[in-house]
């Protein structure tokens, strides 16, 4: 079992346009089920804490509507830790939820690029979907280079943002803002499947791509899971073997003095 730690944005209001968002539900939802399924521990935190807003829930959806009934999730959600006090030692993953909010909190916080790069230096595994990829911007590893420099990524593109009629009212285009900080940034037709995996870095394009970064995420943590068994097979085996050893070369002793 592993550790995850899901952020939401803390962002109500798309603008000044009063129209409300907040995380989108599908996009936790789907890899929290993947996540839950495969065993590992799932927790939430938000830019500002507390109880993060989120967009609709698809009542057609029954992964969304477990999602939001599920007695543990609804405790987690209902006072997120805020992410500048969260201690990335306990996570082996952390996700970035997507939602519109995102764009105007994720970029400019420096608590989530900490906790991000924190994970991330520490050897485990990051993933974002569609807007959780501004979570991005401005992240910077241990050796100084932005977390995206050099790497092929998908997030929300200029197309889509067109054709959600969002693209005179978010603060820049997401897909151009991580090309300028170093990534290649590819993608499917608008509101198409579409995930990236770029070492330990794992992105997705839209909600449709939601579900599927969590499960590349989840092969990463499975071969880190793998390693450790196999680390602790051979400590053990070594441990054994020193013991027999030891038993050994007693009974030679007590042979030589009898």
């Amino acid at each position: 079992m592993k550790k995850i730690l899901m952020v939401l944005t803390s962002v109500s209001e798309i603008g000044d346009t009063g129209e409300k968002t907040g995380y989108n539900v599908a996009e936790a939802a789907h890899p929290w089920k993947v996540f839950k399924d495969s065993g590992h521990f799932v927790d939430f935190a938000s830019i500002q804490g507390g109880q993060p807003p989120r967009d609709d829930v698809d009542s057609e959806d029954p992964i969304q509507v477990a999602f939001t009934q599920d007695e543990a999730t609804r405790a987690g959600l209902y006072n997120t830790a805020r992410v500048d006090v969260v201690d990335p030692e306990q996570y082996d993953a952390v996700y970035l939820v997507g939602g519109h909010g995102a764009m105007w909190d994720f970029p400019d916080s420096e608590g989530l690029q900490k906790l991000v790069a924190s994970v991330y230096n520490a050897g485990g595994v990051v993933g974002a979907v569609c807007h959780g990829p501004a979570g991005l911007v401005n992240v910077e590893l241990a050796n100084g280079i932005h977390l995206v420099n050099g790497r092929t990524v998908a997030a929300f593109t200029n197309d889509e943002e067109v054709a959600a009629g969002k693209d005179k009212v978010i603060p820049f285009f997401l897909a151009d803002r991580l090309e300028e900080q170093g990534a290649t940034h590819v993608s499917a037709d608008v509101f198409e499947e579409k995930v990236v995996v770029d070492e330990r870095l794992v992105t997705g394009q839209n909600p449709a791509s939601a579900a599927g970064v969590a499960k590349e995420m989840e092969k990463l943590l499975a071969e880190v899971i793998h390693h450790e068994k196999a680390e602790e097979q051979h400590e053990a085996e070594a441990l054994r073997a020193q013991k027999d050893a030891e038993k050994a070369a007693k009974k030679a002793d007590n042979d030589a003095q009898h």
